[in-house]
C-alpha cells in the first residue's frame, strides 16, 4: 500500500508540474499574442499613415519634378552658353592662328594677284569691245556704202587683227570666270596655255601698228572719213577717248 501510495503521490506530482508548465506556457503564448496584436495594430497605423501620404504624394511629387525640370532646363542652358562660348573662343583662336600663318599670306598674296588679274582682264576686254562695236564695225558697214569714207583695205590696215585679239581674250575671261566659281582650290595652268598663242597674233599687231597710225591719219585727211570718226568718238561710251587711244590698248597689254 506504502508503494501504491508513493507511486500515487509521484503521478500526482508530475502532473502538477505538467499543469504549470502548461499554465506557464499559455502565459508566454498570451503575452506574445498581445505582443503580436499591439504590433499588428501598430503596422495598421503605420499602413493608414503611409496610404494617406500616398494620396499626398503624386502632388508633391509633381511639384518636385516640375522644379527639377526647371533648374534642369537653367543647368542646360547654362551648359550650352558655355559650350558655344568655348567653341566661339577656340575658333577664334583657329582663325587667328591661320591668318597670321605663312600659308595664309600666301594665299593672301595670290589673291590679291588672281583678283588684280580678273579685274585688268575684264576691264580690257571692255576697252577691245568698246574699240570693235565703237569703231571697226561701224567703219566696215561704211566702206560697204555707195559712197564710202574709206575702203575695206584701209579699215582692216587701221584695226589690223584687234578683232582676233578680242575674241581670244573673251575666251580666255569667260575661262577665268568660271574657275573662279570653284574657288579656292583654282587651277589656271591650262588657261594660261592657250595664251601662247596669242604671242604671235601680238606679233603681229605691234609690228604693224606704227604703219596703222600712218593709215589712220591719212585717212583723217579725208573730211567725210573725219566727219564719220569725231560722230563715233563722240558717244558717252567712249568717255572722250580717241580711235588712237583705243588702238594702243593691245600695244599696252604686250609691254
Amino acid at each position: 500500500m506504502m508503494l501504491q501510495k508513493e507511486e500515487l503521490e509521484q503521478k500526482h506530482l508530475h502532473l502538477v508540474q505538467i499543469v504549470e508548465s502548461e499554465k506557464t506556457a499559455k502565459w508566454q503564448y498570451t503575452q506574445q499574442c498581445e505582443e503580436l496584436t499591439m504590433e499588428i495594430k501598430k503596422l495598421r497605423s503605420e499602413l493608414n499613415t503611409l496610404k494617406r501620404n500616398w494620396r499626398l504624394t503624386p502632388n508633391l511629387s509633381l511639384s518636385e519634378d516640375d522644379d527639377n525640370t526647371e533648374d534642369l532646363r537653367k543647368i542646360k542652358k547654362v551648359q550650352s552658353f558655355f559650350r558655344g562660348w568655348l567653341c566661339r573662343r577656340r575658333w577664334k583662336q583657329i582663325v587667328n592662328e591661320y591668318i597670321n600663318s605663312p600659308h595664309a599670306e600666301n594665299m593672301r598674296k595670290r589673291n590679291s594677284l588672281v583678283f588684280r588679274m580678273v579685274e585688268a582682264e575684264e576691264e580690257y576686254v571692255e576697252q577691245l569691245q568698246l574699240l570693235v562695236s565703237g569703231f571697226l564695225r561701224p567703219l566696215k558697214m561704211a566702206a560697204s556704202s555707195q559712197k564710202p569714207p574709206c575702203t575695206h583695205d584701209e579699215v582692216n590696215s587701221i584695226f589690223l587683227n584687234s578683232e582676233t585679239i578680242m575674241f581670244l581674250h573673251q575666251i580666255f575671261i569667260k575661262g577665268l570666270t568660271a574657275r573662279m566659281e570653284s574657288w579656292p582650290t583654282l587651277v589656271l595652268g591650262d588657261l594660261f596655255d592657250m595664251l601662247l598663242p596669242m604671242l604671235v597674233i601680238y606679233q603681229e599687231y605691234v609690228r604693224n601698228h606704227h604703219f596703222s597710225l600712218q593709215v589712220l591719219a591719212e585717212c583723217k585727211q579725208k573730211e567725210k572719213f573725219a566727219q564719220l570718226l569725231r560722230r563715233l568718238e563722240e558717244k558717252p561710251a567712249l568717255q572722250g577717248r580717241t580711235l588712237e587711244t583705243f588702238l594702243t590698248y593691245p600695244m599696252h597689254q604686250v609691254s
